[in-house]
């Protein structure tokens, strides 16, 4: 991996610098615009709308439009004259439970690596933290900004991972939550037993991006100039009319699927048990037949 940034951990009086690494990709199918005729690339031009003259990069500056239309351009300088008290630490401001920290604020996660000077302190707040079973609310700048971010420790490595803003988070508002909505006892008792059903641990191995081995798929057999084969889908299953027989028809769906697939197991151990009983029926069908030849010979 790839360091994208390089500060310390301010930590009270106690600096451990470290590195800091993206801790996730994304795995998406990367396409380029073509001509559809000649699968010629499709390249843009940055224009000016004001003199229709093409602009080098180096000529390009931020600008920020105003309600009226007019336009604020910013330059390299008003951007390093901003106070990012945070451009090269990270501030712990606080230690907090970690599920006081709802998961819609989270961002983005990176892992953080000790430079070789820092290993010890970097260590002794991995393992007070984790003896604490909290989590540190920190402040960090990254790419120019400024952002709210959790530390924890996973797998022996710090995880920072950034928040959204208060004001950034949306509140919901929908109509359906002014209405008196009213769901029967029995509904809410077998919405629980589906719950129950379908409960089980995390096992994040067990699910895959189907739709992109799917494209993957399509691309290689086009390159390949194979034939492309549409996956069949299953037949969908007709909708339940009533919402506590769907309910119902979902529990039932559930238990067979879960005890359909521990049946495979069983049966496979009763073939296995049924191999040792037919050598012994091998081994006495000879000692039978030998018996009679003894007493002709006699």
């Amino acid at each position: 991996m790839r360091s994208i940034w390089k500060g310390a951990i301010s930590f009270g009086l106690v600096t451990i610098p470290v590195k800091v690494y993206s801790a996730s990709e994304q795995k998406d199918v990367a396409f380029n615009q073509v001509h559809r005729t000649d699968g010629g690339r499709i390249r843009y031009k940055r224009v000016c709308t004001v003199d229709g003259e093409e602009v080098a990069y180096s000529d390009i500056a931020k600008g920020y439009e105003l309600p009226s239309g007019e336009m604020v351009v910013l330059t390299d300088e008003d951007f390093a004259d901003l106070p990012l008290t945070t451009s090269k630490r990270i501030d712990v401001l606080q230690f907090v439970p970690l599920e006081q920290v709802d998961p819609i604020y989270f961002a983005k996660a990176y892992y953080l690596e000790p430079d070789a000077q820092g290993s010890k302190p970097y260590v002794l707040l991995r393992d007070a933290l984790e003896g604490s079973g909290m989590v540190a609310v920190v402040k960090v700048a990254l790419r120019q900004r400024e952002s709210l971010a959790t530390l924890r420790s996973r797998d022996g490595i710090f995880v920072l991972e950034t928040m959204l803003w208060p004001d950034e988070i949306r509140a919901p508002e929908f109509a359906f939550l002014e209405e008196d909505i009213d769901v029967r006892p029995q509904e809410l008792q077998m919405a629980s037993s589906l719950i129950d059903t379908m409960a089980g641990d995390f096992e994040p191995d067990q699910y895959h991006d189907a739709y992109r081995e799917a494209l993957e798929a399509v691309i290689e057999a086009k390159a390949e100039g194979k034939e492309v084969v549409q996956p069949t889908e299953a037949e969908p299953e007709a909708a339940a009319t009533d919402l506590l027989a769907a309910l119902r028809a979902s529990v039932e769906a559930a238990k067979k699927s879960r005890t359909g697939g521990e049946e495979k197991k069983p049966a496979a151990r009763k073939t296995a048990a049924k191999k040792p009983a037919a050598k012994k029926t091998a081994a006495k069908k000879p000692a039978e037949k030998a018996a009679p030849r003894r007493r002709k010979s006699a």
